[in-house]
């Protein structure tokens, strides 16, 4: 039986993701993707924004036209009855019964030898108990690095977000759990990991914090792994992080939720520091690492975000001269202080924000990539392709493989250096040295 894992948003929705497919490959079903063809889908929902959950409510009808279709994650967590009259093909399991879904490959498993139908096997699934720490994928079916997730939940309430609202409070998964997890993970052959969290600087932020977590692991696991992390809350960036990073097997690629380049902004919309601030963690993680390839979000049209205030943030971007934006229109969420904000900003002046953002985007992007051209680099083979392969860089670059070594294979780290950009398409290419295998 084919069953599709389809996932919508966050890096640890992701990982989460992977954990459920690798539960059903274990039971022997077979895991594929939307566009193969499933019996059962599992649809990973995100409601970050209102297109998340346009896209969710979209993708759910589409597979439920002929399939049992699960519907799980964030936007299940807040708008379950929405969810379940999509379709009589849909059936909801909520955020805070997602880990519990770890076991639904075994049970239907037995329910369809014992000769009931899949849909029959689904809605008799029992809630059962799980802990949001239960995902523990030894293989991945969607990527080829591993994904550890190490912290749940968030303890801020930024004005415009609901995801605290559907996760709750933040919890860590204990440090020596996660360093027999991250060990199993390289004896089973993984290059690099990503650790992911919702607020992942949140880990253990009343102990020794996420620096103390990277310290432990970085002294446990060989020379040969390599480690990447998810996206940095920086009100949570301390000086025993910033040291960890500077570890050769920390890749020199940190994602950063700025939102707004405005103090006023920022303090309407309750985030916990200052452009000042700001700036200073920034100029730390360029330090930390030479030239890194650093990623922002930033949020268009908060409430009350002025002209000036726009500026500002683009003024910012520049002056920190970020490598790409994930750039998001602002999306007033229910449940949140800003859903009834009286002081919104136009949509069409919105968009057009988001727009310019997204443009600066590209020409930073592309500045960054020219920057590259003749320096080394460490490279993840992903996929093959027209005779290619292709990878991720350590800083974060969609690259295409010149001189793969003939016994290449997916998963595999090489190293060697950019070479010139090509005119056309924006994906830059990558030669491998003489001795281009690292592990």
């Amino acid at each position: 039986m084919n069953v599709c894992v389809y996932t919508l948003g966050c890096r640890l929705n992701q990982c989460e993701s992977e954990a459920i497919a690798d539960s059903f490959s274990k039971e022997g079903f077979t895991v594929v993707t939307e566009d193969q063809g499933a019996d059962l889908y599992i649809v990973n929902t995100c409601t970050v924004t209102s297109k998340a959950e346009q896209k969710a409510r979209r993708m759910i009808r589409k597979f439920a036209k002929d399939a049992v279709t699960l519907a799980t994650g964030c936007y299940a967590q807040v708008n379950e009855e929405e969810l379940k009259e999509l379709s009589e093909n849909v059936i909801v399991v909520p955020l805070e019964k997602k880990a519990h879904l770890l076991k639904l490959s075994a049970h239907l498993k037995a329910s369809l030898v014992a000769g009931m139908s899949l849909a029959q096997g689904c809605t008799s699934f029992s809630d059962g108990k799980a802990s949001v720490f239960d995902y523990d994928a030894a293989s991945f079916s969607y990527h080829s690095r591993a994904y550890l997730k190490i912290q749940d939940g968030c303890d801020n309430s930024c004005a415009y977000c609901r995801v605290h609202v559907a996760r709750g409070k933040a919890v860590s998964l204990a440090p020596e759990t996660v360093v027999q997890r991250a060990l199993e993970l390289e004896n089973a052959g993984f290059q690099e990991i990503m650790l992911t969290g919702v607020n992942l600087t949140m880990y253990d932020h009343e102990k020794d914090g996420l620096g103390g977590l990277l310290e432990l692991l970085l002294s446990s696991l060989s020379q040969n792994i390599r480690l990447r992390l998810s996206s940095m809350e920086p009100d949570h960036i301390d000086e025993r992080l910033l040291k960890a990073l500077q570890d050769h097997r920390m890749q020199p690629h940190f994602h950063i939720p700025v939102q707004s380049g405005s103090d006023k902004v920022l303090q309407l919309v309750d985030r916990h520091y200052t452009i000042a601030q700001l700036s200073e963690i920034l100029e730390a993680l360029k330090s930390a690492k030479d030239d890194p390839f650093l990623a922002a979000d930033i949020i268009t049209g908060l409430p009350g975000e002025t002209d000036e205030d726009f500026e500002q943030t683009k003024q910012f971007i520049i002056d920190q001269g970020f490598s790409m934006l994930h750039v998001f229109p602002f999306s007033p969420r229910p449940d949140t202080p800003l859903f009834h904000a009286k002081n919104r900003v136009p949509e069409k002046i919105r968009d057009e924000r988001a727009l310019e953002l997204r443009n600066l985007s590209k020409t930073l992007h592309d500045a960054y990539k020219r920057r590259q051209v003749g320096k080394k680099a460490e490279v993840i083979l992903q996929k093959r392709k027209g005779g290619y392969w292709y990878g991720l860089s350590s800083n974060y670059l969609d690259v295409k493989v010149l001189n793969a070594p003939p016994f290449a294979k997916e998963g595999m780290l090489v190293s060697g250096s950019f070479s010139a950009l090509p005119e056309k398409g924006n994906m830059m290419e990558f030669v491998c040295n003489e001795e281009s295998v690292l592990h």
